[in-house]
C-alpha cells in the first residue's frame, strides 16, 4: 500500500486542502473508489476505510495479480467534514456538480479539475454515494444510463438490487456522469444510510467490491454470496409522497413486505400532535427507500416501493 496526496491547494488559515489517497499493486489503473464528496457522508468514508483495510491485507496475501493498480480515495471535502457542513464551508457549492471541474473557477472546482485528472484514466470507477434526500436504503448500485453504462458488469458485484435511470440536465456536472462520459465504467454503491454508520451494510459493500475485483481479474481468489441481482428502472419505482408538512412517524422499515393499503407512516400536526394523514402502500412490494428525518415537507417522496413483480 502507497498513502500519497491526490490533489492539494495552499489555504490563508489552516492547515492545506489535501485530498489523500491509498494505491494498492501497480501498473494497469484498473479501479478507482472515491467515497465521501459530501461532509456528513460518514458511512461512506468509513465504508472506504475498511475497504482500505481489506486491500492491504490482501496484499500483503499475495491476493492481488500483478500489472493491476487500485486507488482509493476515501474523502474529497475534509474541509467540510471538519466543520460538520454537508457542502462547501465558504459558498455552500457542492463537488459533485462540478465535473469535470475547471483548474481557473471556484474553488470546489478547482479540487474537481485536480482530482478528476488523476482518477478519469482509470478503467472502472466506483463511488460510494449518498441520496440528495435524506433516508434509509436498501444497499444496490445505481447506474446512469448515458450510452456508455455497462450492466453486465455491475451484476459482478452482487447486489440485491441495480438501479438504472436516465441522467437529468444537472446530472451532466456529477462525478459519475463524466466517468462515463471518459470511458471509465461507472458504478454509484448505495448503502443503507450517510450520516451514520451502518457497520453491517459496510461490510457488505466490501464484499461487493471485492467480488467486483475477482471478476475483473484483479484479485486472485473467488469471494463467495452475494445475490443474483434484479434490475429495476428508476421510473418504476412507487413513491409516496405525503399532502401535508409535519412530523414524520414510519411504521415500516427498508426491506419490509407490503401489500396494497398497508399503513407506512404518519404525518403528525407540530403543534397539536393530531395525525393529519396517514399514508398507505399503493401496491404490494418491498420497502426500498424510506425517509429518516423528524419532519417532512409535502408532496416529498418519504417512501419508495419496489413493486411485487409477477
Amino acid at each position: 500500500m502507497r498513502q500519497s496526496v491526490i490533489y492539494e491547494i495552499p489555504s490563508l488559515y489552516r492547515e492545506n486542502f489535501r485530498v489523500h489517497g491509498y494505491t494498492f499493486g501497480q501498473g494497469e489503473r484498473s479501479l478507482c473508489v472515491v467515497g465521501s464528496l459530501r461532509g456528513n457522508e460518514y458511512q461512506q468514508i468509513y465504508t472506504c476505510s475498511q475497504l482500505v483495510k481489506a486491500l492491504r491485507r490482501a496484499e500483503q496475501r499475495g491476493e492481488l495479480n500483478p500489472g493491476k493498480e487500485i486507488l482509493v480515495l476515501p474523502s474529497l471535502n475534509p474541509y467540510s467534514m471538519n466543520v460538520g457542513k454537508r457542502f462547501w464551508p465558504t459558498d455552500n457549492t457542492d463537488i459533485n456538480r462540478m465535473f469535470p471541474g475547471y483548474d481557473l473557477g471556484e474553488t470546489t472546482q478547482r479540487i474537481a479539475d485536480g482530482v478528476f485528472r488523476q482518477i478519469s484514466r482509470y478503467d472502472n470507477g466506483i463511488q460510494l454515494a449518498s441520496f440528495y434526500m435524506p433516508g434509509r436504503f436498501l444497499p444496490h448500485i445505481r447506474i446512469m444510463r448515458t450510452g456508455f453504462e455497462n450492466v453486465e458488469k455491475a451484476e459482478w458485484f452482487g447486489m440485491p438490487h441495480i438501479v438504472l435511470r436516465d441522467p437529468r440536465p444537472y446530472d451532466t456536472t456529477t462525478l459519475n456522469y463524466n466517468w462515463q462520459i471518459w470511458d471509465t465504467n461507472a458504478y454509484s454503491l448505495y448503502t443503507t444510510t450517510t450520516t451514520s454508520i451502518d457497520e453491517e451494510s459496510a461490510d457488505q459493500a466490501v464484499r461487493a467490491i471485492f467480488r467486483f475485483l475477482s471478476r475483473e481479474g484483479i484479485l486472485n481468489r473467488p469471494i463467495q454470496g452475494g445475490f443474483r441481482s434484479q434490475i429495476w428502472e428508476d421510473g418504476s419505482l412507487a413513491s409516496v409522497r405525503p399532502r401535508y408538512a409535519g412530523i414524520f412517524r414510519p411504521v415500516c422499515k427498508p426491506g419490509d413486505r407490503v401489500v396494497a393499503g398497508d399503513p407506512l407512516a404518519e404525518i403528525l400536526d407540530p403543534g397539536a400532535g393530531e395525525t393529519m394523514e396517514r399514508l398507505l402502500a399503493p401496491c404490494d412490494g418491498v420497502v426500498f427507500f424510506l425517509h429518516d428525518d423528524p419532519m417532512t415537507y409535502a408532496n416529498t417522496a418519504v417512501v419508495k416501493l419496489l413493486p411485487e413483480q409477477i
